[in-house]
Formats: C-alpha cells, structure tokens, sequence
C-alpha cells in the first residue's frame, strides 16, 4: 500500500529566474535523503514536490525529510478527483479517524492553487463545513483554535486533504551556494556553526585537528559521530583528521605561554587554508562567538585572520553560550559533544591568556620555530574519510 507525502519549500519561491536551479537541488538532496527507502517516487508540481513511498516507510521517510534543508513543512495526505463530493466524502473520512465525541471543534482551510476550479476558496470551506456538520453530532465550528483543521489543496489534477504538518529545517538546499571547510573541534559549538552552514547551502568538509598521544580515540570517534549526525541534514561529509602535537609541543617550548591559544589559531588556520585550496572549498567555518573565551575577543580574532586570505565565516559570533547549547541540543549534537574526551583545543591552555594580543609580538614569536615544516608536515599526515548518516562500526577507526 502507498503513501502519499507532500512537501513544501519557502525561501526558494523567492529566487527569481534562479528558482528552476534551487528546485532541481532540492529535488537531488530529496532523493539522496531517502535513499534505502525504495520504491519511491517524486513528482513536482509549482511550489509542491509529492512523493509516493510505501506506508512501511512513511515514518522513516518523515524522520529524514524534517533534517533536509530547503523543505518547510510535510504532510501525509490524501488524493481525490476534484470534484466536492469526492472531497466532502475524504473529510469525513479522515475526520472519523479523530471525532471520538462526545465534541470536537474543527475548521476547513482551502488553498486554491487551481484559479479554474469551479467553486471559490470560501466556497469549498463552507460547502465541506457544513457536509461535516450534517455528518456528525457534537461538531463545533472554531475558526480561531480548533482541535482538528482539515486541510484542502486544490491543484490541476486532483485536490489534497490533511490534517497533519510536520516542521522541516527551512533555509536552502544543501550545495546551491558551494562548498566550504569547518573546523570540527569536537566540542559544542562548532557543530551548531556546521548545521547553520549546512542550513545556508554550503556543502561542508570538516577538518579536525588532534594530538596523539594527549588525545585518543575516543575524542576521535566523537568527532565521528557528530559528522555523522550533521550528514543526516547534509549528505555524506568528508572529515580530515589532522596530526597537531608536533606543533603544539614546539609551541609551548619556545614561544611565551601567554600567546599559546592564538598561535595554535593562528597554525590552525593557516593548515585549514591550505587543504581548503586544495579541496577547492571556497570559505572556512568556525564556531567561534564573539567574547565567550580569550581566543575570541576582536583583538584575537583579528590577529587570527591575519593568516588567511580566504573568508571566515563565523555563524555563531552573535550566540550565548545558552543560545548554542540550546541548538546543539535541537539538532542532537549536545550529549555526543558533551563526552568528557579532550581534544587538542583544551590542551596545554595557560593559566593566563592573552586577550588583546600584537601582530608583531606574535610573528615575532613565530619566527622561534620552524612553522612551514611543521605545517607541511601536518598536511602530509592528514587522513580523510567520507562520513555518512548510517552506522557503520568500521568508521569509527581511520586508517
């Protein structure tokens, strides 16, 4: 037996001559979402995409439509010929799945997408209003806060009728706005900066940095699993595990302490900028927020960037820590980033940082280690691995 789902976008009726471009994207991540859940199929009409999918899978389907960009809402609906007895009849139908008396309050909500359809939108509302109300005692009509609102879509062919919306994730395709490398550090915040990438149409790359042996395979499978979750909303996600210990042990011999977290930055990004170019990602992803820690403050930021030319995209700069904490707990990634493994960024922190820090104070510093070889040797080392929603044991070891 088949289902009937319907899904709808908003932000990319808004795009113009482009609109075709976002429509075949959401199409494409559509399609990728399901995957496993064979036989579907997916049809477009304007502004509405329809999938028929078994009902075994309609929950499952459901579950993963909500985590993919660019859709707003969906709804498990029902077809019907356009003509009003066949539409009174579906909703009665579907009413006496709710009307258990001994009252229930309800509305009719028409949207006529078919200008040519014989009967206006108030019409049909009052016309399949009053069928319900003739069909069942204990009916009350409540415009304003109704226990059940049947829904009525009247389209060329056919109409629709629901009663259930689920919330999608909004925002736009993934891959509409290219590509970009997020620096996955393992704790909460840049997860939360991924999912806000990821919601603005930026196909992801994370690279994560760690330090064997101060850090082990637990913050490394901890980074594993939150790619995993985030290619639940993105598609599959190509994470880069990047050696960091050698740096960070000649860092902290020979440069002043104070300076350790800005340096480690400033190293970071500069190996982020690097495989950036070579993966041809065109923008870094931070999850940084303006003041939280003494490595964020507007000096440090500034100093931080100074190493880089390409752009610096930091979603969170504006976020309290209890605005990320509650996102991160929206999009599942909180109890994984909570997991008490450290990684390299909680390393080594001084007692004492500096939080307004100058440039050539730092380069200065720099010069007291053999920084290109270092950062060579760390890209030369970095391992890769393309990360997808399901389970796999065999992914939580890099080889």
């Amino acid at each position: 037996m088949e289902s009937l789902l319907l899904v709808r976008y908003g932000e990319i009726a808004l795009k113009g001559k482009n609109r075709p471009f976002f429509e075949k994207s959401l199409l494409k991540n559509i399609k990728e979402a399901l995957g496993g859940l064979e036989p579907f199929n997916v049809l477009f009409q304007r502004g509405r995409y329809f999938i028929k999918i078994s009902s075994q899978h309609r929950f499952a389907a459901l579950q993963k439509l909500q985590k993919v960009f660019g859709i707003v809402s969906i709804s498990p609906v029902q077809a019907v010929p356009l003509e009003l007895g066949e539409i009174c009849q579906q909703a009665e139908l579907m009413l006496q799945q709710h009307f258990t008396g001994p009252e229930l309050t309800f509305k009719v909500a028409t949207r006529r997408a078919n200008k040519h359809f014989s009967h206006t939108t108030p019409q049909i509302n009052s016309i399949v209003g009053e069928s319900l109300l003739n069909s069942y005692g204990g009916l009350k009509v409540d415009v304003h806060n109704p226990d059940i609102t049947i829904n009525i879509e009247i389209r060329e062919k056919e109409a629709y009728l629901f009663f259930q919306s689920f919330p999608g994730p909004g925002g736009l395709p993934v891959g509409v706005t290219g590509p970009g490398l997020l620096l996955l550090s393992g704790g909460i915040d840049s997860p939360v900066a991924g999912w806000m990438a990821l919601k603005r149409g930026v196909k992801i790359e994370a690279l994560h940095f760690h330090s064997p042996p101060y850090t082990g395979e637990g913050a490394t499978n901890k980074v594993l699993e939150l790619c995993r979750i985030l290619a639940g909303y993105g598609g599959k996600i190509t994470l880069h595990l990047a050696p960091f210990g050698e740096i960070q042990q000649q860092l902290r011999q020979r440069c002043p302490e104070d300076l350790l977290i800005t340096l480690m930055r400033r190293a970071m990004f500069r190996i982020a900028e690097k495989l950036a170019h070579h993966r041809e990602l065109g923008v870094i992803y931070t999850g940084e927020s303006l003041g939280q820690v003494s490595s964020q403050t507007l000096e440090n930021l500034t100093v931080i960037n100074n190493v880089v030319t390409l752009p610096v995209l930091r979603p969170l700069i504006g976020f309290d820590k209890v605005e990320i904490m509650a996102r991160a707990r929206q999009i599942d990634t909180y109890q994984v980033s909570i997991r008490p493994f450290e990684d390299c960024c909680t390393l080594f922190v001084p007692p004492h940082p500096v939080t307004r820090p100058k440039l050539y104070i730092l380069e200065k510093a720099e010069q007291n280690i053999p920084l290109d070889e270092l950062l060579n040797r760390s890209l030369e080392n970095i391992k890769t691995r393309v990360i997808s929603a399901t389970v796999d044991e065999a992914d939580f070891l890099f080889h």
